[in-house]
């Protein structure tokens, strides 16, 4: 077994995906004798806390990132928000250098966390966005980002590197000096040979109002579905609530949320699946081999973007959120379905970064003369 290090890990709290991604990683952590510890906000800390109940876990600064109820608005209200996400960036940065020192911490692994480093011990930046799709702006967020990556010490991209992959464009570049290692797709999840019970399972998350929005769509075409449909509508609270509704050619069992293990027995039992086009939701079919059906979230240019790219490759129809139809479902026995990628990760070289965390920092104070904060 090797030393034990305290690590940091901390997701961004946008949907569910990066904080779910995060636990094969925090699994990992504790198998290789780690001690980690959860800092987030919102929905992405509540999910982690109800998976790992035992864990140290602390709230950071919330970016408060919400969705357009137009698609096409999205970047006009991205960019209207960015002063707040800088302001909670600083905030950030200074609540993580805090919990480094009072916890004694040994490094950091950020999910998308753009202000969760500290210089003076090992980050490491997890991503599958090496490119920033934002349209005719994508050169500009793109570098942006990776200008950000840069001051992390490592880039964990889950994904394997060369074709064929899940990614695309976002998460492979053809020049780059970042320092990159591909993970393989990151799941939680593992495939099961169980009897199929649900005809089909739709599985909802994201931020607000499109979450919203798109359930509500839902409910009403799915009423006249001929067959038993389980609906996880993807919102963490308190307590789980399961309700039945009878439908005329069956049925829809909805939970406000499931954790982890009773939602791989749930995909692993379900025909189909009906979600958003997130790349979490990607590996996660992926890995249990599912056929899909997308309805990415408007506006977002990489849900679209791994949208098209499934739908290109025969593997996943999609529709918009606005011209979905219950008789588009239909176009999922064309498809060939999600497989998953075999890839074998040597997480014992990859933790290895956080094993001299002493040295590490007398190096850096030497070697970085200059300041590392983000600039707003």
């Amino acid at each position: 077994m090797e030393n034990s290090n305290r690590i940091l890990v901390a997701p961004l709290n946008w949907g569910l995906g990066h904080a779910t991604r995060c636990i094969p990683i925090i699994r990992e952590l504790l198998d290789h004798g780690h001690q980690p510890f959860i800092a987030s906000d919102g929905v992405a800390l509540s999910l982690l806390k109800k998976e790992f109940p035992d864990l140290p876990a602390f709230e950071l600064p919330s970016y408060k990132i919400s969705y357009a109820e137009k698609g096409r608005n999205f970047k006009i209200k991205m960019i209207w928000d960015s002063p707040k996400v800088f302001k909670a960036i600083a905030k950030e940065k200074k609540a993580v250098k805090r919990l480094v020192k009072e916890h004694d911490l040994q490094g950091i692994i950020s999910d998308n966390r753009l202000g969760a480093y500290y210089k003076k011990v090992p980050c490491v930046f997890i991503t599958h966005q090496l490119n920033v799709l934002s349209g005719n702006t994508t050169w500009m967020s793109s570098k942006a980002h990776q200008k950000i990556i840069k001051k992390f010490d490592i880039c964990w991209v889950p994904d394997v590197k060369e074709k064929p992959n899940l990614t695309g464009k976002l998460g492979h570049l053809k020049k780059s000096k970042l320092n990159i290692a591909y993970l393989g797709p990151l799941s939680r999840f593992e495939k099961e040979e169980l009897s199929i019970t649900h005809d089909l399972m739709v599985l909802l998350s994201g931020p607000e109002p499109q979450r919203t929005m798109l359930e509500e769509k839902l409910m009403e075409e799915l009423y006249k579905f001929e067959g038993n449909i389980l609906f996880v509508k993807g919102k963490i609270e308190n307590h789980q609530v399961q309700e039945e509704i009878e439908i005329p050619h069956g049925k829809i069992l909805h939970y406000n949320f499931m954790k982890s293990d009773e939602l791989e027995k749930a995909i692993n039992q379900s025909k189909k699946v009906l979600c958003r086009s997130g790349y979490t939701t990607v590996m996660d079919l992926a890995k249990l081999e599912k056929k899909a059906f997308f309805i990415p979230t408007p506006g977002q240019y990489e849900q679209e973007y791994l949208a098209k790219r499934m739908q290109k490759q025969g593997l996943v129809p999609y529709s918009t959120q606005e011209d979905f139809k219950l008789n588009d479902l239909s176009r999922i026995d064309d498809s060939d379905g999600l497989t998953q990628f075999e890839s074998v990760v040597d997480f014992s070289s990859l933790f290895e970064i956080f094993s001299a965390a002493e040295a590490f920092s007398k190096v850096k104070e030497n070697s970085e003369p200059t300041s590392t904060s983000l600039s707003t």
